[in-house]
């Protein structure tokens, strides 16, 4: 048996042995790597250095899986899997503390892509403010044989200035037509039918003419300049056409055509859907 030397392929350090290690691995005493000797030269008196076969380990066909799963023989740097459940415990807790503005940003992108409506739960849609068309001296008829009514919501004018019904209720006899829907009536038309029930008008027609001699009460409101509310009522001498619907849930629906005498030519004319609600208790007797 002989000596020789070879070559470390990594750090060129040369490293002497026997030639009957050929074949084997040692460590290289400079870098540690695992080489590979290689086969001992033929002629003993050869200068040339041979080199020596760097050892890699055998990997696995497939790398590592996209979860990011190290292949066997690779081990996983301990530091760098402190840093990722760092990075994973400080983006938990900023979802924990952001929550609120992240749901208020998740609810606006889904209004926006909802067309104004969010997607889980949806509010309680706003109903769209009713616009009077401009009153026209032209629909102002005392006699009913031209009338139409139109399928529109009422509206018309009351003391010269443009209204449309907002709001309709019957209750204790009485038919109120106002403009706005909460608070006191600044603005409508009453009809007093003397305490009839809702029951009682259920698809009736009643018509009215500027002769009658005794008719409902119709009371006008609006308010002046000031703001002052004025009312204004009219027994007779005006023209009235109320075609009502089948009364159902509480609503009584029907359509309507007043004109009156006065000398800023008010009149209405359209549909309306009244709330038809229970009489208010009479006060007991002393």
């Amino acid at each position: 048996m002989s000596e020789f030397k070879y070559a470390c392929p990594v750090c060129g350090q040369h490293i002497k042995c026997d030639s009957s290690q050929a074949g084997s691995v040692m460590a290289c005493p400079t870098c540690f790597q695992k080489i590979t000797v290689p086969q001992a030269p033929a002629d003993a008196d050869q200068k040339l250095i041979l080199t020596g076969t760097q050892v890699t380990e055998k990997r696995t066909s497939s790398p590592a899986g996209a979860g990011g799963v190290a292949a066997p023989g690779e081990k996983f740097p301990v530091a760098a899997a402190l840093v990722l459940l760092v990075l994973a415990c400080a983006a938990a807790a900023a979802v924990f503390v952001f929550r609120g503005e992240i749901s208020n940003l998740w609810s606006a992108s889904q209004v926006a892509a909802d067309g104004g409506e969010t997607h889980s739960k949806k509010s309680k849609r706003e109903e769209p403010v009713a616009v009077a068309p401009h009153a026209s001296e032209a629909n102002w008829m005392l006699a009913l044989d031209a009338v139409t009514i139109p399928n529109a919501t009422a509206a018309g004018r009351i003391h010269g200035r443009d209204f449309i019904v907002e709001r309709a209720s019957f209750q204790n006899g009485s038919l109120m037509l106002r403009a706005g829907r909460r608070g006191s009536v600044a603005f409508g038309v009453f009809i007093n039918f003397s305490g009839v029930l809702p029951e009682a008008l259920s698809g009736q027609t009643i018509n009215v003419t500027t002769n009658a001699d005794k008719a409902a009460r119709v009371s006008l409101r609006w308010q002046d300049v000031s703001g002052t509310v004025q009312k204004e009522n009219y027994n007779d001498g005006y023209a009235l056409r109320l075609e009502f619907g089948g009364l159902e849930k509480n609503r009584l629906p029907g359509k309507i055509y007043l004109c009156l005498p006065d000398a800023e030519k008010s009149y209405l004319m359209g549909t309306f859907s009244a709330e038809a609600r229970k009489p208010k208790p009479k006060p007991p007797e002393k």
